[in-house]
């Protein structure tokens, strides 16, 4: 390492292999985000499956994998879904060590504020609802949040009275996840090719038998999608229409400063969440616009309605100037939920539908899709959340357990 720095960082080579599309492969993976990445890296190590294409129509990352607020957690009410998440947060804990990558996970934990009596109450069921799943969780006081958070504005115009913890939670850097399963799925035998966009598919009698690119025809008998905010447009190319709607989610990035925030902050009430990266920016979290759209930019109005919300919380934050801004494209379910597993068409796995928690979900969704893709059933952690539950009614309601409203 030293001796790269000295030679000004030349000698370094690539951190994986772009070989050329061959022309089958036993699985094709649609979307070089972190899902894809992550299905990617399960099945060659865990299952041997070494013929599998991962195709970006634009580079690895370069969705919403790179375009997120980094958090880390498992605090969700429904036992499907804590079970879940809370596998994916056991998997990010060890995830560097696995890929020889620094992820640079941080521990800080996970504020959940109440700004009354009967919001406290609800964070009280929901803490030992999370409690039950068997995931930490502990309720706080004003007190014990400001030790927490101590920028933080307990009397102001929305008081804060109480609120809960999820102290293993925290936020790792999205970039070195990506990179990480990128180079160890490559390191694999995998191919991952770039600028390389899915343009149809090839389905014989309801079964998958190829997917046409921009660089040619590929055969294969199993197709992954992962491709969040472009996932009913591909669905739709194999005849499939999904419970989806797309809209744009917002987030924000502040001047970088001194450590002096030290957990991750949420407030369902003035509708934010905040933390603080490894760089020292501060990171907020706004709410999805009101509307359909494939945009990655987003509404002024979110935008200043996230920096007010914030300033409610952190007034001090006020004399910080915002650097960055942008949005990731999020596809939302009616049940908030995603939608993971088999599909109408043999052969043709979906991972969709995650809204605003698809990047704490990205070891999860590639170790159980890895599974599910190999078997042919679903992993027992994603047996709720396939496409047929919105035959049966069996939805999973989740909505409460976002950070912001969508």
């Amino acid at each position: 390492m030293v001796g790269h720095a000295l030679r000004g960082n030349r000698g370094w080579g690539p951190a994986w292999h772009e070989p050329p599309l061959k022309r089958s492969y036993d699985v094709v993976i649609i979307g070089g985000g972190g899902h894809g990445l992550a299905t990617a890296y399960y099945l060659a190590r865990k299952h041997g499956v070494k013929r599998v294409a991962v195709l970006e129509r634009g580079w690895i990352g370069g969705g919403n994998s790179g375009r997120n607020t980094q958090v880390c957690r498992s605090n969700y009410f429904h036992a499907a879904s804590s079970s879940f998440y809370d596998h994916s947060l056991r998997l990010y804990e060890r995830l560097g060590a696995e890929l020889n990558f620094n992820i640079m996970l941080s521990q800080r934990g996970l504020v959940q504020l109440a700004h009354g009596e009967h919001e406290l109450e609800v964070l009280r069921r929901w803490s030992n609802a999370i409690r039950m799943n068997g995931v930490d969780s502990q309720m706080l006081t004003p007190g014990q949040i400001e030790h927490l958070a101590s920028p933080i504005e307990l009397s102001g115009r929305f008081p804060i009275v109480g609120g809960f913890v999820q102290r293993r939670a925290g936020i790792s850097r999205h970039d070195a996840v990506v990179w990480g399963y990128a180079r160890a799925a490559s390191a694999l035998g995998v191919d991952i090719v770039q600028n390389c966009e899915v343009t149809g598919f090839d389905i014989v009698g309801d079964r998958i038998r190829g997917v046409r690119t921009s660089q040619g025809a590929v055969a294969t008998d199993k197709v992954v999608m992962n491709v969040a905010g472009y996932s009913s447009h591909l669905a739709k190319l194999a005849g499939l229409k999904l419970p989806i709607t797309t809209m744009a989610l917002q987030a924000m990035v502040t001047e970088p400063v001194k450590p002096v925030l030290h957990a991750v902050v949420i407030s369902a009430t003035v509708h934010a969440y905040v933390s603080q990266s490894d760089r020292g920016e501060i990171v907020i979290g706004a709410g999805a616009d009101g509307y359909n759209s494939y945009a990655q930019r987003g509404s002024l109005v979110q935008q200043r309605a996230a920096m007010c919300a914030v300033l409610e919380l952190f007034p001090t934050f006020s004399r910080l100037k915002l650097m960055r801004q942008w949005a990731g494209r999020v596809d939302i379910t009616p049940d908030t939920s995603p939608l993971m597993g088999l599909t109408p068409v043999e052969g043709l796995f979906i991972n969709c539908g995650w809204g605003t928690g698809g990047y704490k979900a990205i070891p999860a969704g590639g170790d159980t899709m890895a599974h599910t893709i190999t078997t042919g059933t679903p992993h027992p952690l994603i047996a709720a959340f396939t496409l047929d539950r919105f035959r049966t009614g069996a939805l999973v309601d989740e909505g409460a357990a976002a950070g912001v409203a969508h």
